[in-house]
This record gives structure tokens, sequence and C-alpha cells, in this order.
């Protein structure tokens, strides 16, 4: 059976976040990681959710652990619909947002989208012609540009979780 797309893409951050390439995520990997992202996490209560996914006698999250934690984390913020119960978008979709939406007009930009794409060392954020397909891979309503509304779309499909 082959993998997920989504399994895929977590691998994909997994490895990305696994800066010395040890097949391990330290808390202070994830940390540093959330933290070029503008989502400057406090270490110490980031500790004791990912410390709980790390088997003992290991030094960091292994891909099944990662997965585990994404899976958690996907339930607890977003129920599976990232819906607040009032019906409001969630809080944490629009900070995520947020990171991606530098300049705060509401949209994201191929020049946004390239700069974060540097700041995590994705090589996609080279050439801004691939970073434009990219938004034009999830831009709906063809203005060059992701709204919050497209954001979130593409993030259900990205975050829903594989069976």
């Amino acid at each position: 059976m082959f993998p997920s797309l989504n399994t895929l893409r977590l691998q994909r951050i997994f490895d990305l976040f696994d800066k010395n390439s040890d097949g391990f995520i330290t808390v202070e990997e994830l940390s540093q990681a959330l933290s070029r992202l503008g989502l400057d996490a406090d270490i110490s209560e980031l500790k004791p959710t990912i410390e709980s996914f790390i088997k003992p006698d290991e030094t960091g999250l292994r891909f099944d652990g990662f997965e585990a934690l994404h899976r958690t984390l996907d339930e607890s913020f977003f129920g599976g619909d990232f819906e607040c119960d009032d019906g409001s978008p969630d809080s944490d979709l629009e900070e995520a947002f947020n990171v991606f939406d530098e300049d705060g007009d509401g949209f994201i930009s191929p020049v946004e989208l390239q700069k974060v794409l540097k700041k995590l060392g994705l090589p996609e954020a080279g050439e801004i012609e691939h970073v434009e397909k990219m938004i034009v891979s999830v831009d709906s309503n063809h203005d060059g540009r992701v709204d919050f509304f497209e954001f979130k779309n593409m993030m259900q499909t990205v975050l829903v979780p594989s069976s």
C-alpha cells in the first residue's frame, strides 16, 4: 500500500525540522522551526506535550511519534472542521495564515509565500515562477493571491488525517 499524500507531506516537514538528519526531532529543533515561522512558542509549554510522544530512551520524536503528535494537535485544535463552536474561523488557523500574510492585507501574495518558504529553507522558494504556480493551485477565484478561505480549504485538504 502506498503512503497517503498527507503522510508524504508530513514526512517532508519532519525531514525539514530534523536539522541534523539523525531521524529524531528534538524539542529544541521543533522550537527553532516554529520560531523561523514566526510562531515563538514557549519551550517550557511545548516540552511536556512533545515529550509525551517521545519513546523511552530516545532523544526526540521519530516520524511515528511526530505523526501521532500531528494527529492529536489536529484533533485538539481543529476538530476536523476548523471552526469554533460559534462558527467563526479558528484562531489557530488565522494565526497560521498571518505567518504568511506578512503585510496584513488579508492575502498571501507569491512574494510573501516565497519569503516564508525561504525562512524554512525550502528549495521551492528559489524561483518566483514556481511559487506563483503554488499559489495558482489553491487560488480558486484566480486573483493571483490566497485569501483566508482559500488557505482554510487548502489546510483542510492537507491536514485531514489519512485513514
